[in-house]
This record gives structure tokens, C-alpha cells and sequence, in this order.
């Protein structure tokens, strides 16, 4: 019967897309080893332009990359200089992700919408996480930054499994993660600029 809903493709193809790009938001290359091991393995399809994810040298690269990535944030001072990176590096990521998944589209309308939705959504995740980090070095001295890395890595695992393996479920809780992220986020930089500021008294 589902077979029958009009561009039920796209749609489908929309939530993996919307997933990954979250994924990307909290790690920017553990969502791309995921891909390139479930496609490496055959357990996903892949389309001709993107086969490079498929191959043994991407599931290398992204695996040492990912191990490095996820060490580098427990480590102070490191963790603040990864942040002023990650947010252009997880909005190329999230659109390549999300671009992967629409390749019969055609090269200008799978970018274009790669980087709005794709991009987008990672760049948003990537920035509000780098606002609670700087608010909790802020607040804590940066003892609770080990717990934020924690979470991000944690959400960065489940986001990418979900997109892959329940993609509705991932679009959905990718789209309450944005609304989560961009209130606590603002919170966030607010407190951290409100400190910042020298008094006028």
C-alpha cells in the first residue's frame, strides 16, 4: 500500500537526509563512518556519485578521524578551539549526507537543498552545542564540558542508527532536537555574553 504514495521516495529519502544531518550536528565524522561502514557492508544502498563512502579508504579516514574527533573533546582548551571549526565543518558534512541521499534529483535542486536542509540543520545543532559548552565553562570551570562531549558523541551514535534504521522516527526527533537546541542554545550565549559585559556601575 505505501508503495502507491505519491514520491514516497523523497520523503523517505527526506528523513534519512534530515537524520544524518542532525547526527552531523553533534559529531561531524561519526555519522559519515556510520554511513560509510553500513554502506561498505552492503547493508545500505548507495548511488554511483557517493560510492566513495562505500569504499575501504572513506571507512578508514572517517574511523580514525571519528576516534580522534570524539577523544579531542575531553581534552579543555582543545574542545573550544574544535568549536570555532565545527560549525562549518558539520554544515559541508550534513549536506553532503543529506545530498547522498538525493542523487537522481539532479546536481543544482540536490545541492541547493543539501546545503539549506542538510547544511542547515547540522550548522544549527553544531552552533547551539557550542553555546552550551561555552556557558558551561562559563558556570562550571568547564568540569561539565566531559558531560556535554558525552552527550553529543551519545547523540551523534543514536541520531545516525535511527536515520538509517527508523528515518521517520529520526526526522522527528531531529526536528525536536532544533527546537530544543535554538531555545537553550540562545539561553545559552546570552548568559555567556550577560557575562561577559563589564558592569556600568
Amino acid at each position: 500500500m505505501l508503495d502507491q504514495v505519491p514520491y514516497l521516495s523523497y520523503v523517505i529519502s527526506a528523513f534519512i537526509g534530515i537524520g544524518l544531518s542532525a547526527a552531523t550536528g553533534f559529531r561531524v565524522f561519526l555519522p559519515m563512518f556510520a554511513v560509510s561502514l553500513a554502506s561498505y557492508f552492503h547493508w545500505i544502498p548507495m548511488s554511483e556519485s557517493f560510492e566513495w563512502l562505500a569504499g575501504l579508504p572513506a571507512l578508514i579516514t572517517t574511523g580514525i578521524a571519528t576516534v580522534v574527533e570524539i577523544l579531542a573533546y575531553y581534552i579543555p582548551f582543545v574542545d573550544h578551539l574544535l568549536d570555532t571549526v565545527s560549525i562549518p565543518m558539520a554544515t559541508v558534512a550534513g549536506s553532503i549526507l543529506f545530498a547522498s541521499q538525493f542523487a537522481e534529483l539532479g546536481t543544482f535542486p540536490q545541492w541547493a537543498l543539501a546545503l539549506i536542509a542538510g547544511g542547515g540543520t547540522a550548522a544549527t545543532i553544531s552552533s547551539g552545542f557550542a553555546g552550551i559548552r561555552a556557558a558551561s565553562t562559563a558556570t562550571t570551570g568547564g568540569l561539565a564540558n566531559s558531560v556535554v562531549g558525552t552527550t553529543e558523541t551519545a547523540g551523534a551514535g543514536i541520531m545516525a542508527v535511527l536515520a538509517m534504521a527508523a528515518p521517520i522516527i529520526a526526522a522527528i526527533l531531529a526536528i525536536l532536537l532544533l527546537v530544543v537546541v535554538i531555545v537553550y542554545g540562545r539561553k545559552a550565549w546570552r548568559k555567556l555574553r550577560g557575562k561577559k559585559m563589564p558592569s556600568t556601575e
